[in-house]
């Protein structure tokens, strides 16, 4: 009995180091839970691209999209854990328990932790015509018209739904929400004066600031974003402690081989300092987070805040999904 203990111990020591060794021998495959052309999309493939040439391997981003993202971490939660599965998510990883009845999944409890890849700020925009020259006339327009007036957002559990819940509870004002199934539904209705304003992330309105075809009253991050320099904070126009940034963060199913999570981890360390990544994220007014945060423990210390951070916001706004 002694003898086929040790023989089995031995085998799975032998199986940990062949996989030492070799990972990754495939591509690996990267579930973003949002649809293509997204912000969290665009993240992901500039991330795909770098990682790959650190793990010398393919790394295959693939849309999972569905239910506010859970359909994506719920599969990535029951894929095999080899280190072939990366979960790329954003803040919303940390609402779900709270947004949703019913979860298949234990954020918590069901991955092991890459670390943080990026953060990325909100703007807050309005269609072209919009009547407000400024944060001032906006905030006074929306209070005077909140009955008449739409959000749009990309769906429950999306940044842009968090953010305009924030922001309600901010100005004390509540307003009509439009929910969409993406970003990008999102965007192309605001851009038609389908809808009045929306909040979404910088990888997804910069080009649109820019180029004029929405209005920007002001950035979500406690200081202003190097490649929108002209608009404020809402801290400084008046919304105190204001901030939304939306981390992301890389996980795998629990149970992942130490190997294949040091090897990960240290493409995502390689990652966060190449100056491609770096310069590419810049455009779109996100950055690369530190080395240090850039860790598995980081990410866990990170996601347990902000479960408690957004569970009395949700609860406060009543809004839940089966």
């Amino acid at each position: 009995m002694r003898l086929l203990k040790w023989l089995g111990f031995a085998a799975l020591a032998a199986a940990a180091g062949a996989h030492a060794q070799g990972y990754p021998t495939k591509p690996v495959y990267l579930y973003i839970p949002f649809a293509a052309g997204g912000p969290t999309d665009t993240l992901g493939r500039n991330l795909a691209q770098v990682m790959g040439k650190s793990l010398k391997q393919q790394v295959i981003v693939e849309n999972v999209v569905g239910a506010g993202g859970t359909i994506a971490v719920a599969r990535a939660a029951k894929a095999a854990p080899d280190g072939y599965t990366v979960l790329l998510h954003h803040i919303g990883m940390s609402t779900a328990p709270s947004l949703y009845r019913t979860l298949t999944f234990d954020p918590l409890k069901d991955f092991e932790y890459i670390g943080e890849v990026a953060d990325v700020p909100m703007t807050l925009i309005a269609r072209g015509n919009f009547p407000a020259a400024n944060f001032k006339e906006f905030l006074a327009y929306i209070k005077a018209n909140k009955d008449k007036l739409s959000y749009a957002n990309a769906g429950l559990g999306a940044a842009s739904h968090l953010c305009g819940l924030l922001f309600m509870t901010a100005i004390q004002t509540e307003f009509t929400t439009v929910p969409y199934k993406g970003t990008g539904p999102a965007m192309n209705d605001l851009l038609g004066g389908q809808v009045d304003f929306m909040c979404d992330q910088t990888t997804n309105t910069t080009g649109q600031i820019i180029g004029g075809k929405v209005k920007a009253y002001g950035v979500t991050s406690k200081t202003r974003v190097p490649s929108l320099p002209n608009i404020p904070t809402l801290a400084e126009q008046g919304l105190k402690d204001f901030e939304v940034v939306v981390w992301h963060g890389l996980y795998v199913p629990k149970g992942t081989p130490k190997a294949a999570l040091d090897r990960l981890n240290a493409a995502l360390q390689d990652s966060i300092k190449d100056a491609d990544f770096k310069a590419n994220l810049a455009k779109l007014g996100a950055e690369p987070v530190s080395a240090d945060r850039a860790k598995p423990e980081a990410l866990h210390k990170l996601l347990e805040s902000e479960i408690a951070k957004w569970a009395p916001i949700i609860k406060k706004a009543g809004q839940y999904a089966d």
